[in-house]
């Protein structure tokens, strides 16, 4: 295990999978990880033991009251998001707030203006954007390297628990595949084209009214359109690709994660070739990009403002309200 190095003092907030994989990511790259807290102290104490933190907690009040601690990663479901982003926010804790960012933007929105009140970082754990082979397909298309974007396409495609109580699938838990696995294509649409001037959606909802496939349509500024797919029920190939008047990148199977990629030219050209190589699972690098801005003396980023994450969080309703999928938070 890496020794920590200088920086932010971090907290987890709770301690299911995601927590697990964050924090070894942490782990892995030597930052500083100094109290967890759950709603169950026994839990608490068990991943506190598992990645040797010196401070565990009972409670998500205590952990965002420990002085100890100076950014707290929010790991609960999407739908106590906001509370538990608020609630550390009064405690003059920066958050990186695991996606979806909330339930909707009205949430989304209230959570950005107290970071600001407080003069704290607010900012969406997405990952993917974060990635090294995400940022060079970032670089490739500001350079013009495929000429004019004109198609983007990402699915998001898994077999997941069927079960009407599993928090996917449960309406009261903001269940659906929108906001567990669309987020991440559509997400990748808004980075690469841009916010969209046009949205349709189509859907196919389950037995609790909670959708289970969502595929949208966008068309951006300058006439290119994104299209996603995502499904709860079944796993498909989970690839995506950028198409330009002089090219197209590939993005290989799992495009969300650290991967491979192809950047090729219209006559088939294989011009770059880029092959992923780090330690872990990826997470780190949202966590380094935080501290990079905090230790800025900024409380924004640059390669996902918070603006951008409640504007997609405004998105995501859009096209909950064209399939007809609506939560009592709303």
């Amino acid at each position: 295990m890496s020794t920590p190095a200088p920086g932010l003092r971090w907290g987890i907030l709770a301690t299911g999978g995601i927590a697990h994989a964050f924090t070894a990511d942490l782990r892995t790259a030597g930052l500083d990880v100094r109290a967890v807290g759950s709603r169950n102290a026994a839990s608490a104490e068990r991943f506190a033991r598992a990645f040797d933190i010196p401070r565990a907690h009972g409670s998500y009040e205590a952990l965002a009251a420990d002085d100890e601690v100076d950014i707290v990663y929010i790991a609960t479901p999407h739908p106590m998001h906001a509370d538990d982003a608020l609630l550390c926010l009064r405690h003059r804790k920066h958050v990186l707030v695991e996606k979806a960012f909330t339930l909707n933007a009205r949430q989304a929105a209230a959570v950005r203006d107290a970071a600001a009140a407080h003069g704290l970082l607010a900012m969406e754990a997405m990952w993917t954007r974060y990635l090294p082979h995400m940022r060079r397909v970032r670089e490739l298309v500001a350079s013009g390297a495929i000429g004019e974007v004109r198609v983007l396409h990402a699915d998001h495609t898994q077999s997941l628990p069927t079960d009407p109580t599993h928090r996917l699938n449960a309406l009261e838990l903001g269940g659906g595949a929108l906001l567990d696995l669309g987020i991440y294509p559509i997400s990748f649409a808004w980075d690469i084209l841009g916010a969209p001037v046009r949205i349709d959606a189509q859907a196919r909802l389950g037995d609790t009214g909670a959708d289970t496939e969502v595929a949208t349509v966008f068309g951006h500024a300058g006439g290119a359109i994104s299209t996603t797919l995502s499904s709860s029920r079944a796993a498909g190939p989970n690839v995506a690709y950028i198409v330009g008047t002089e090219g197209r990148i590939d993005i290989d199977r799992v495009w969300y994660t650290p991967t491979s990629f192809r950047l090729i030219g219209p006559d088939g050209t294989v011009r770059e070739e880029y092959v992923s190589r780090i330690d872990g699972r990826g997470m780190q690098f949202e966590a380094l990009e935080a501290e990079r801005i905090i230790a800025s003396g900024r409380r924004d980023g640059d390669v996902q403002p918070i603006d951008q994450t409640v504007a997609i969080m405004a998105c995501l309703d859009e096209v909950r309200a064209r399939i007809g999928v609506a939560y009592s938070a709303d």
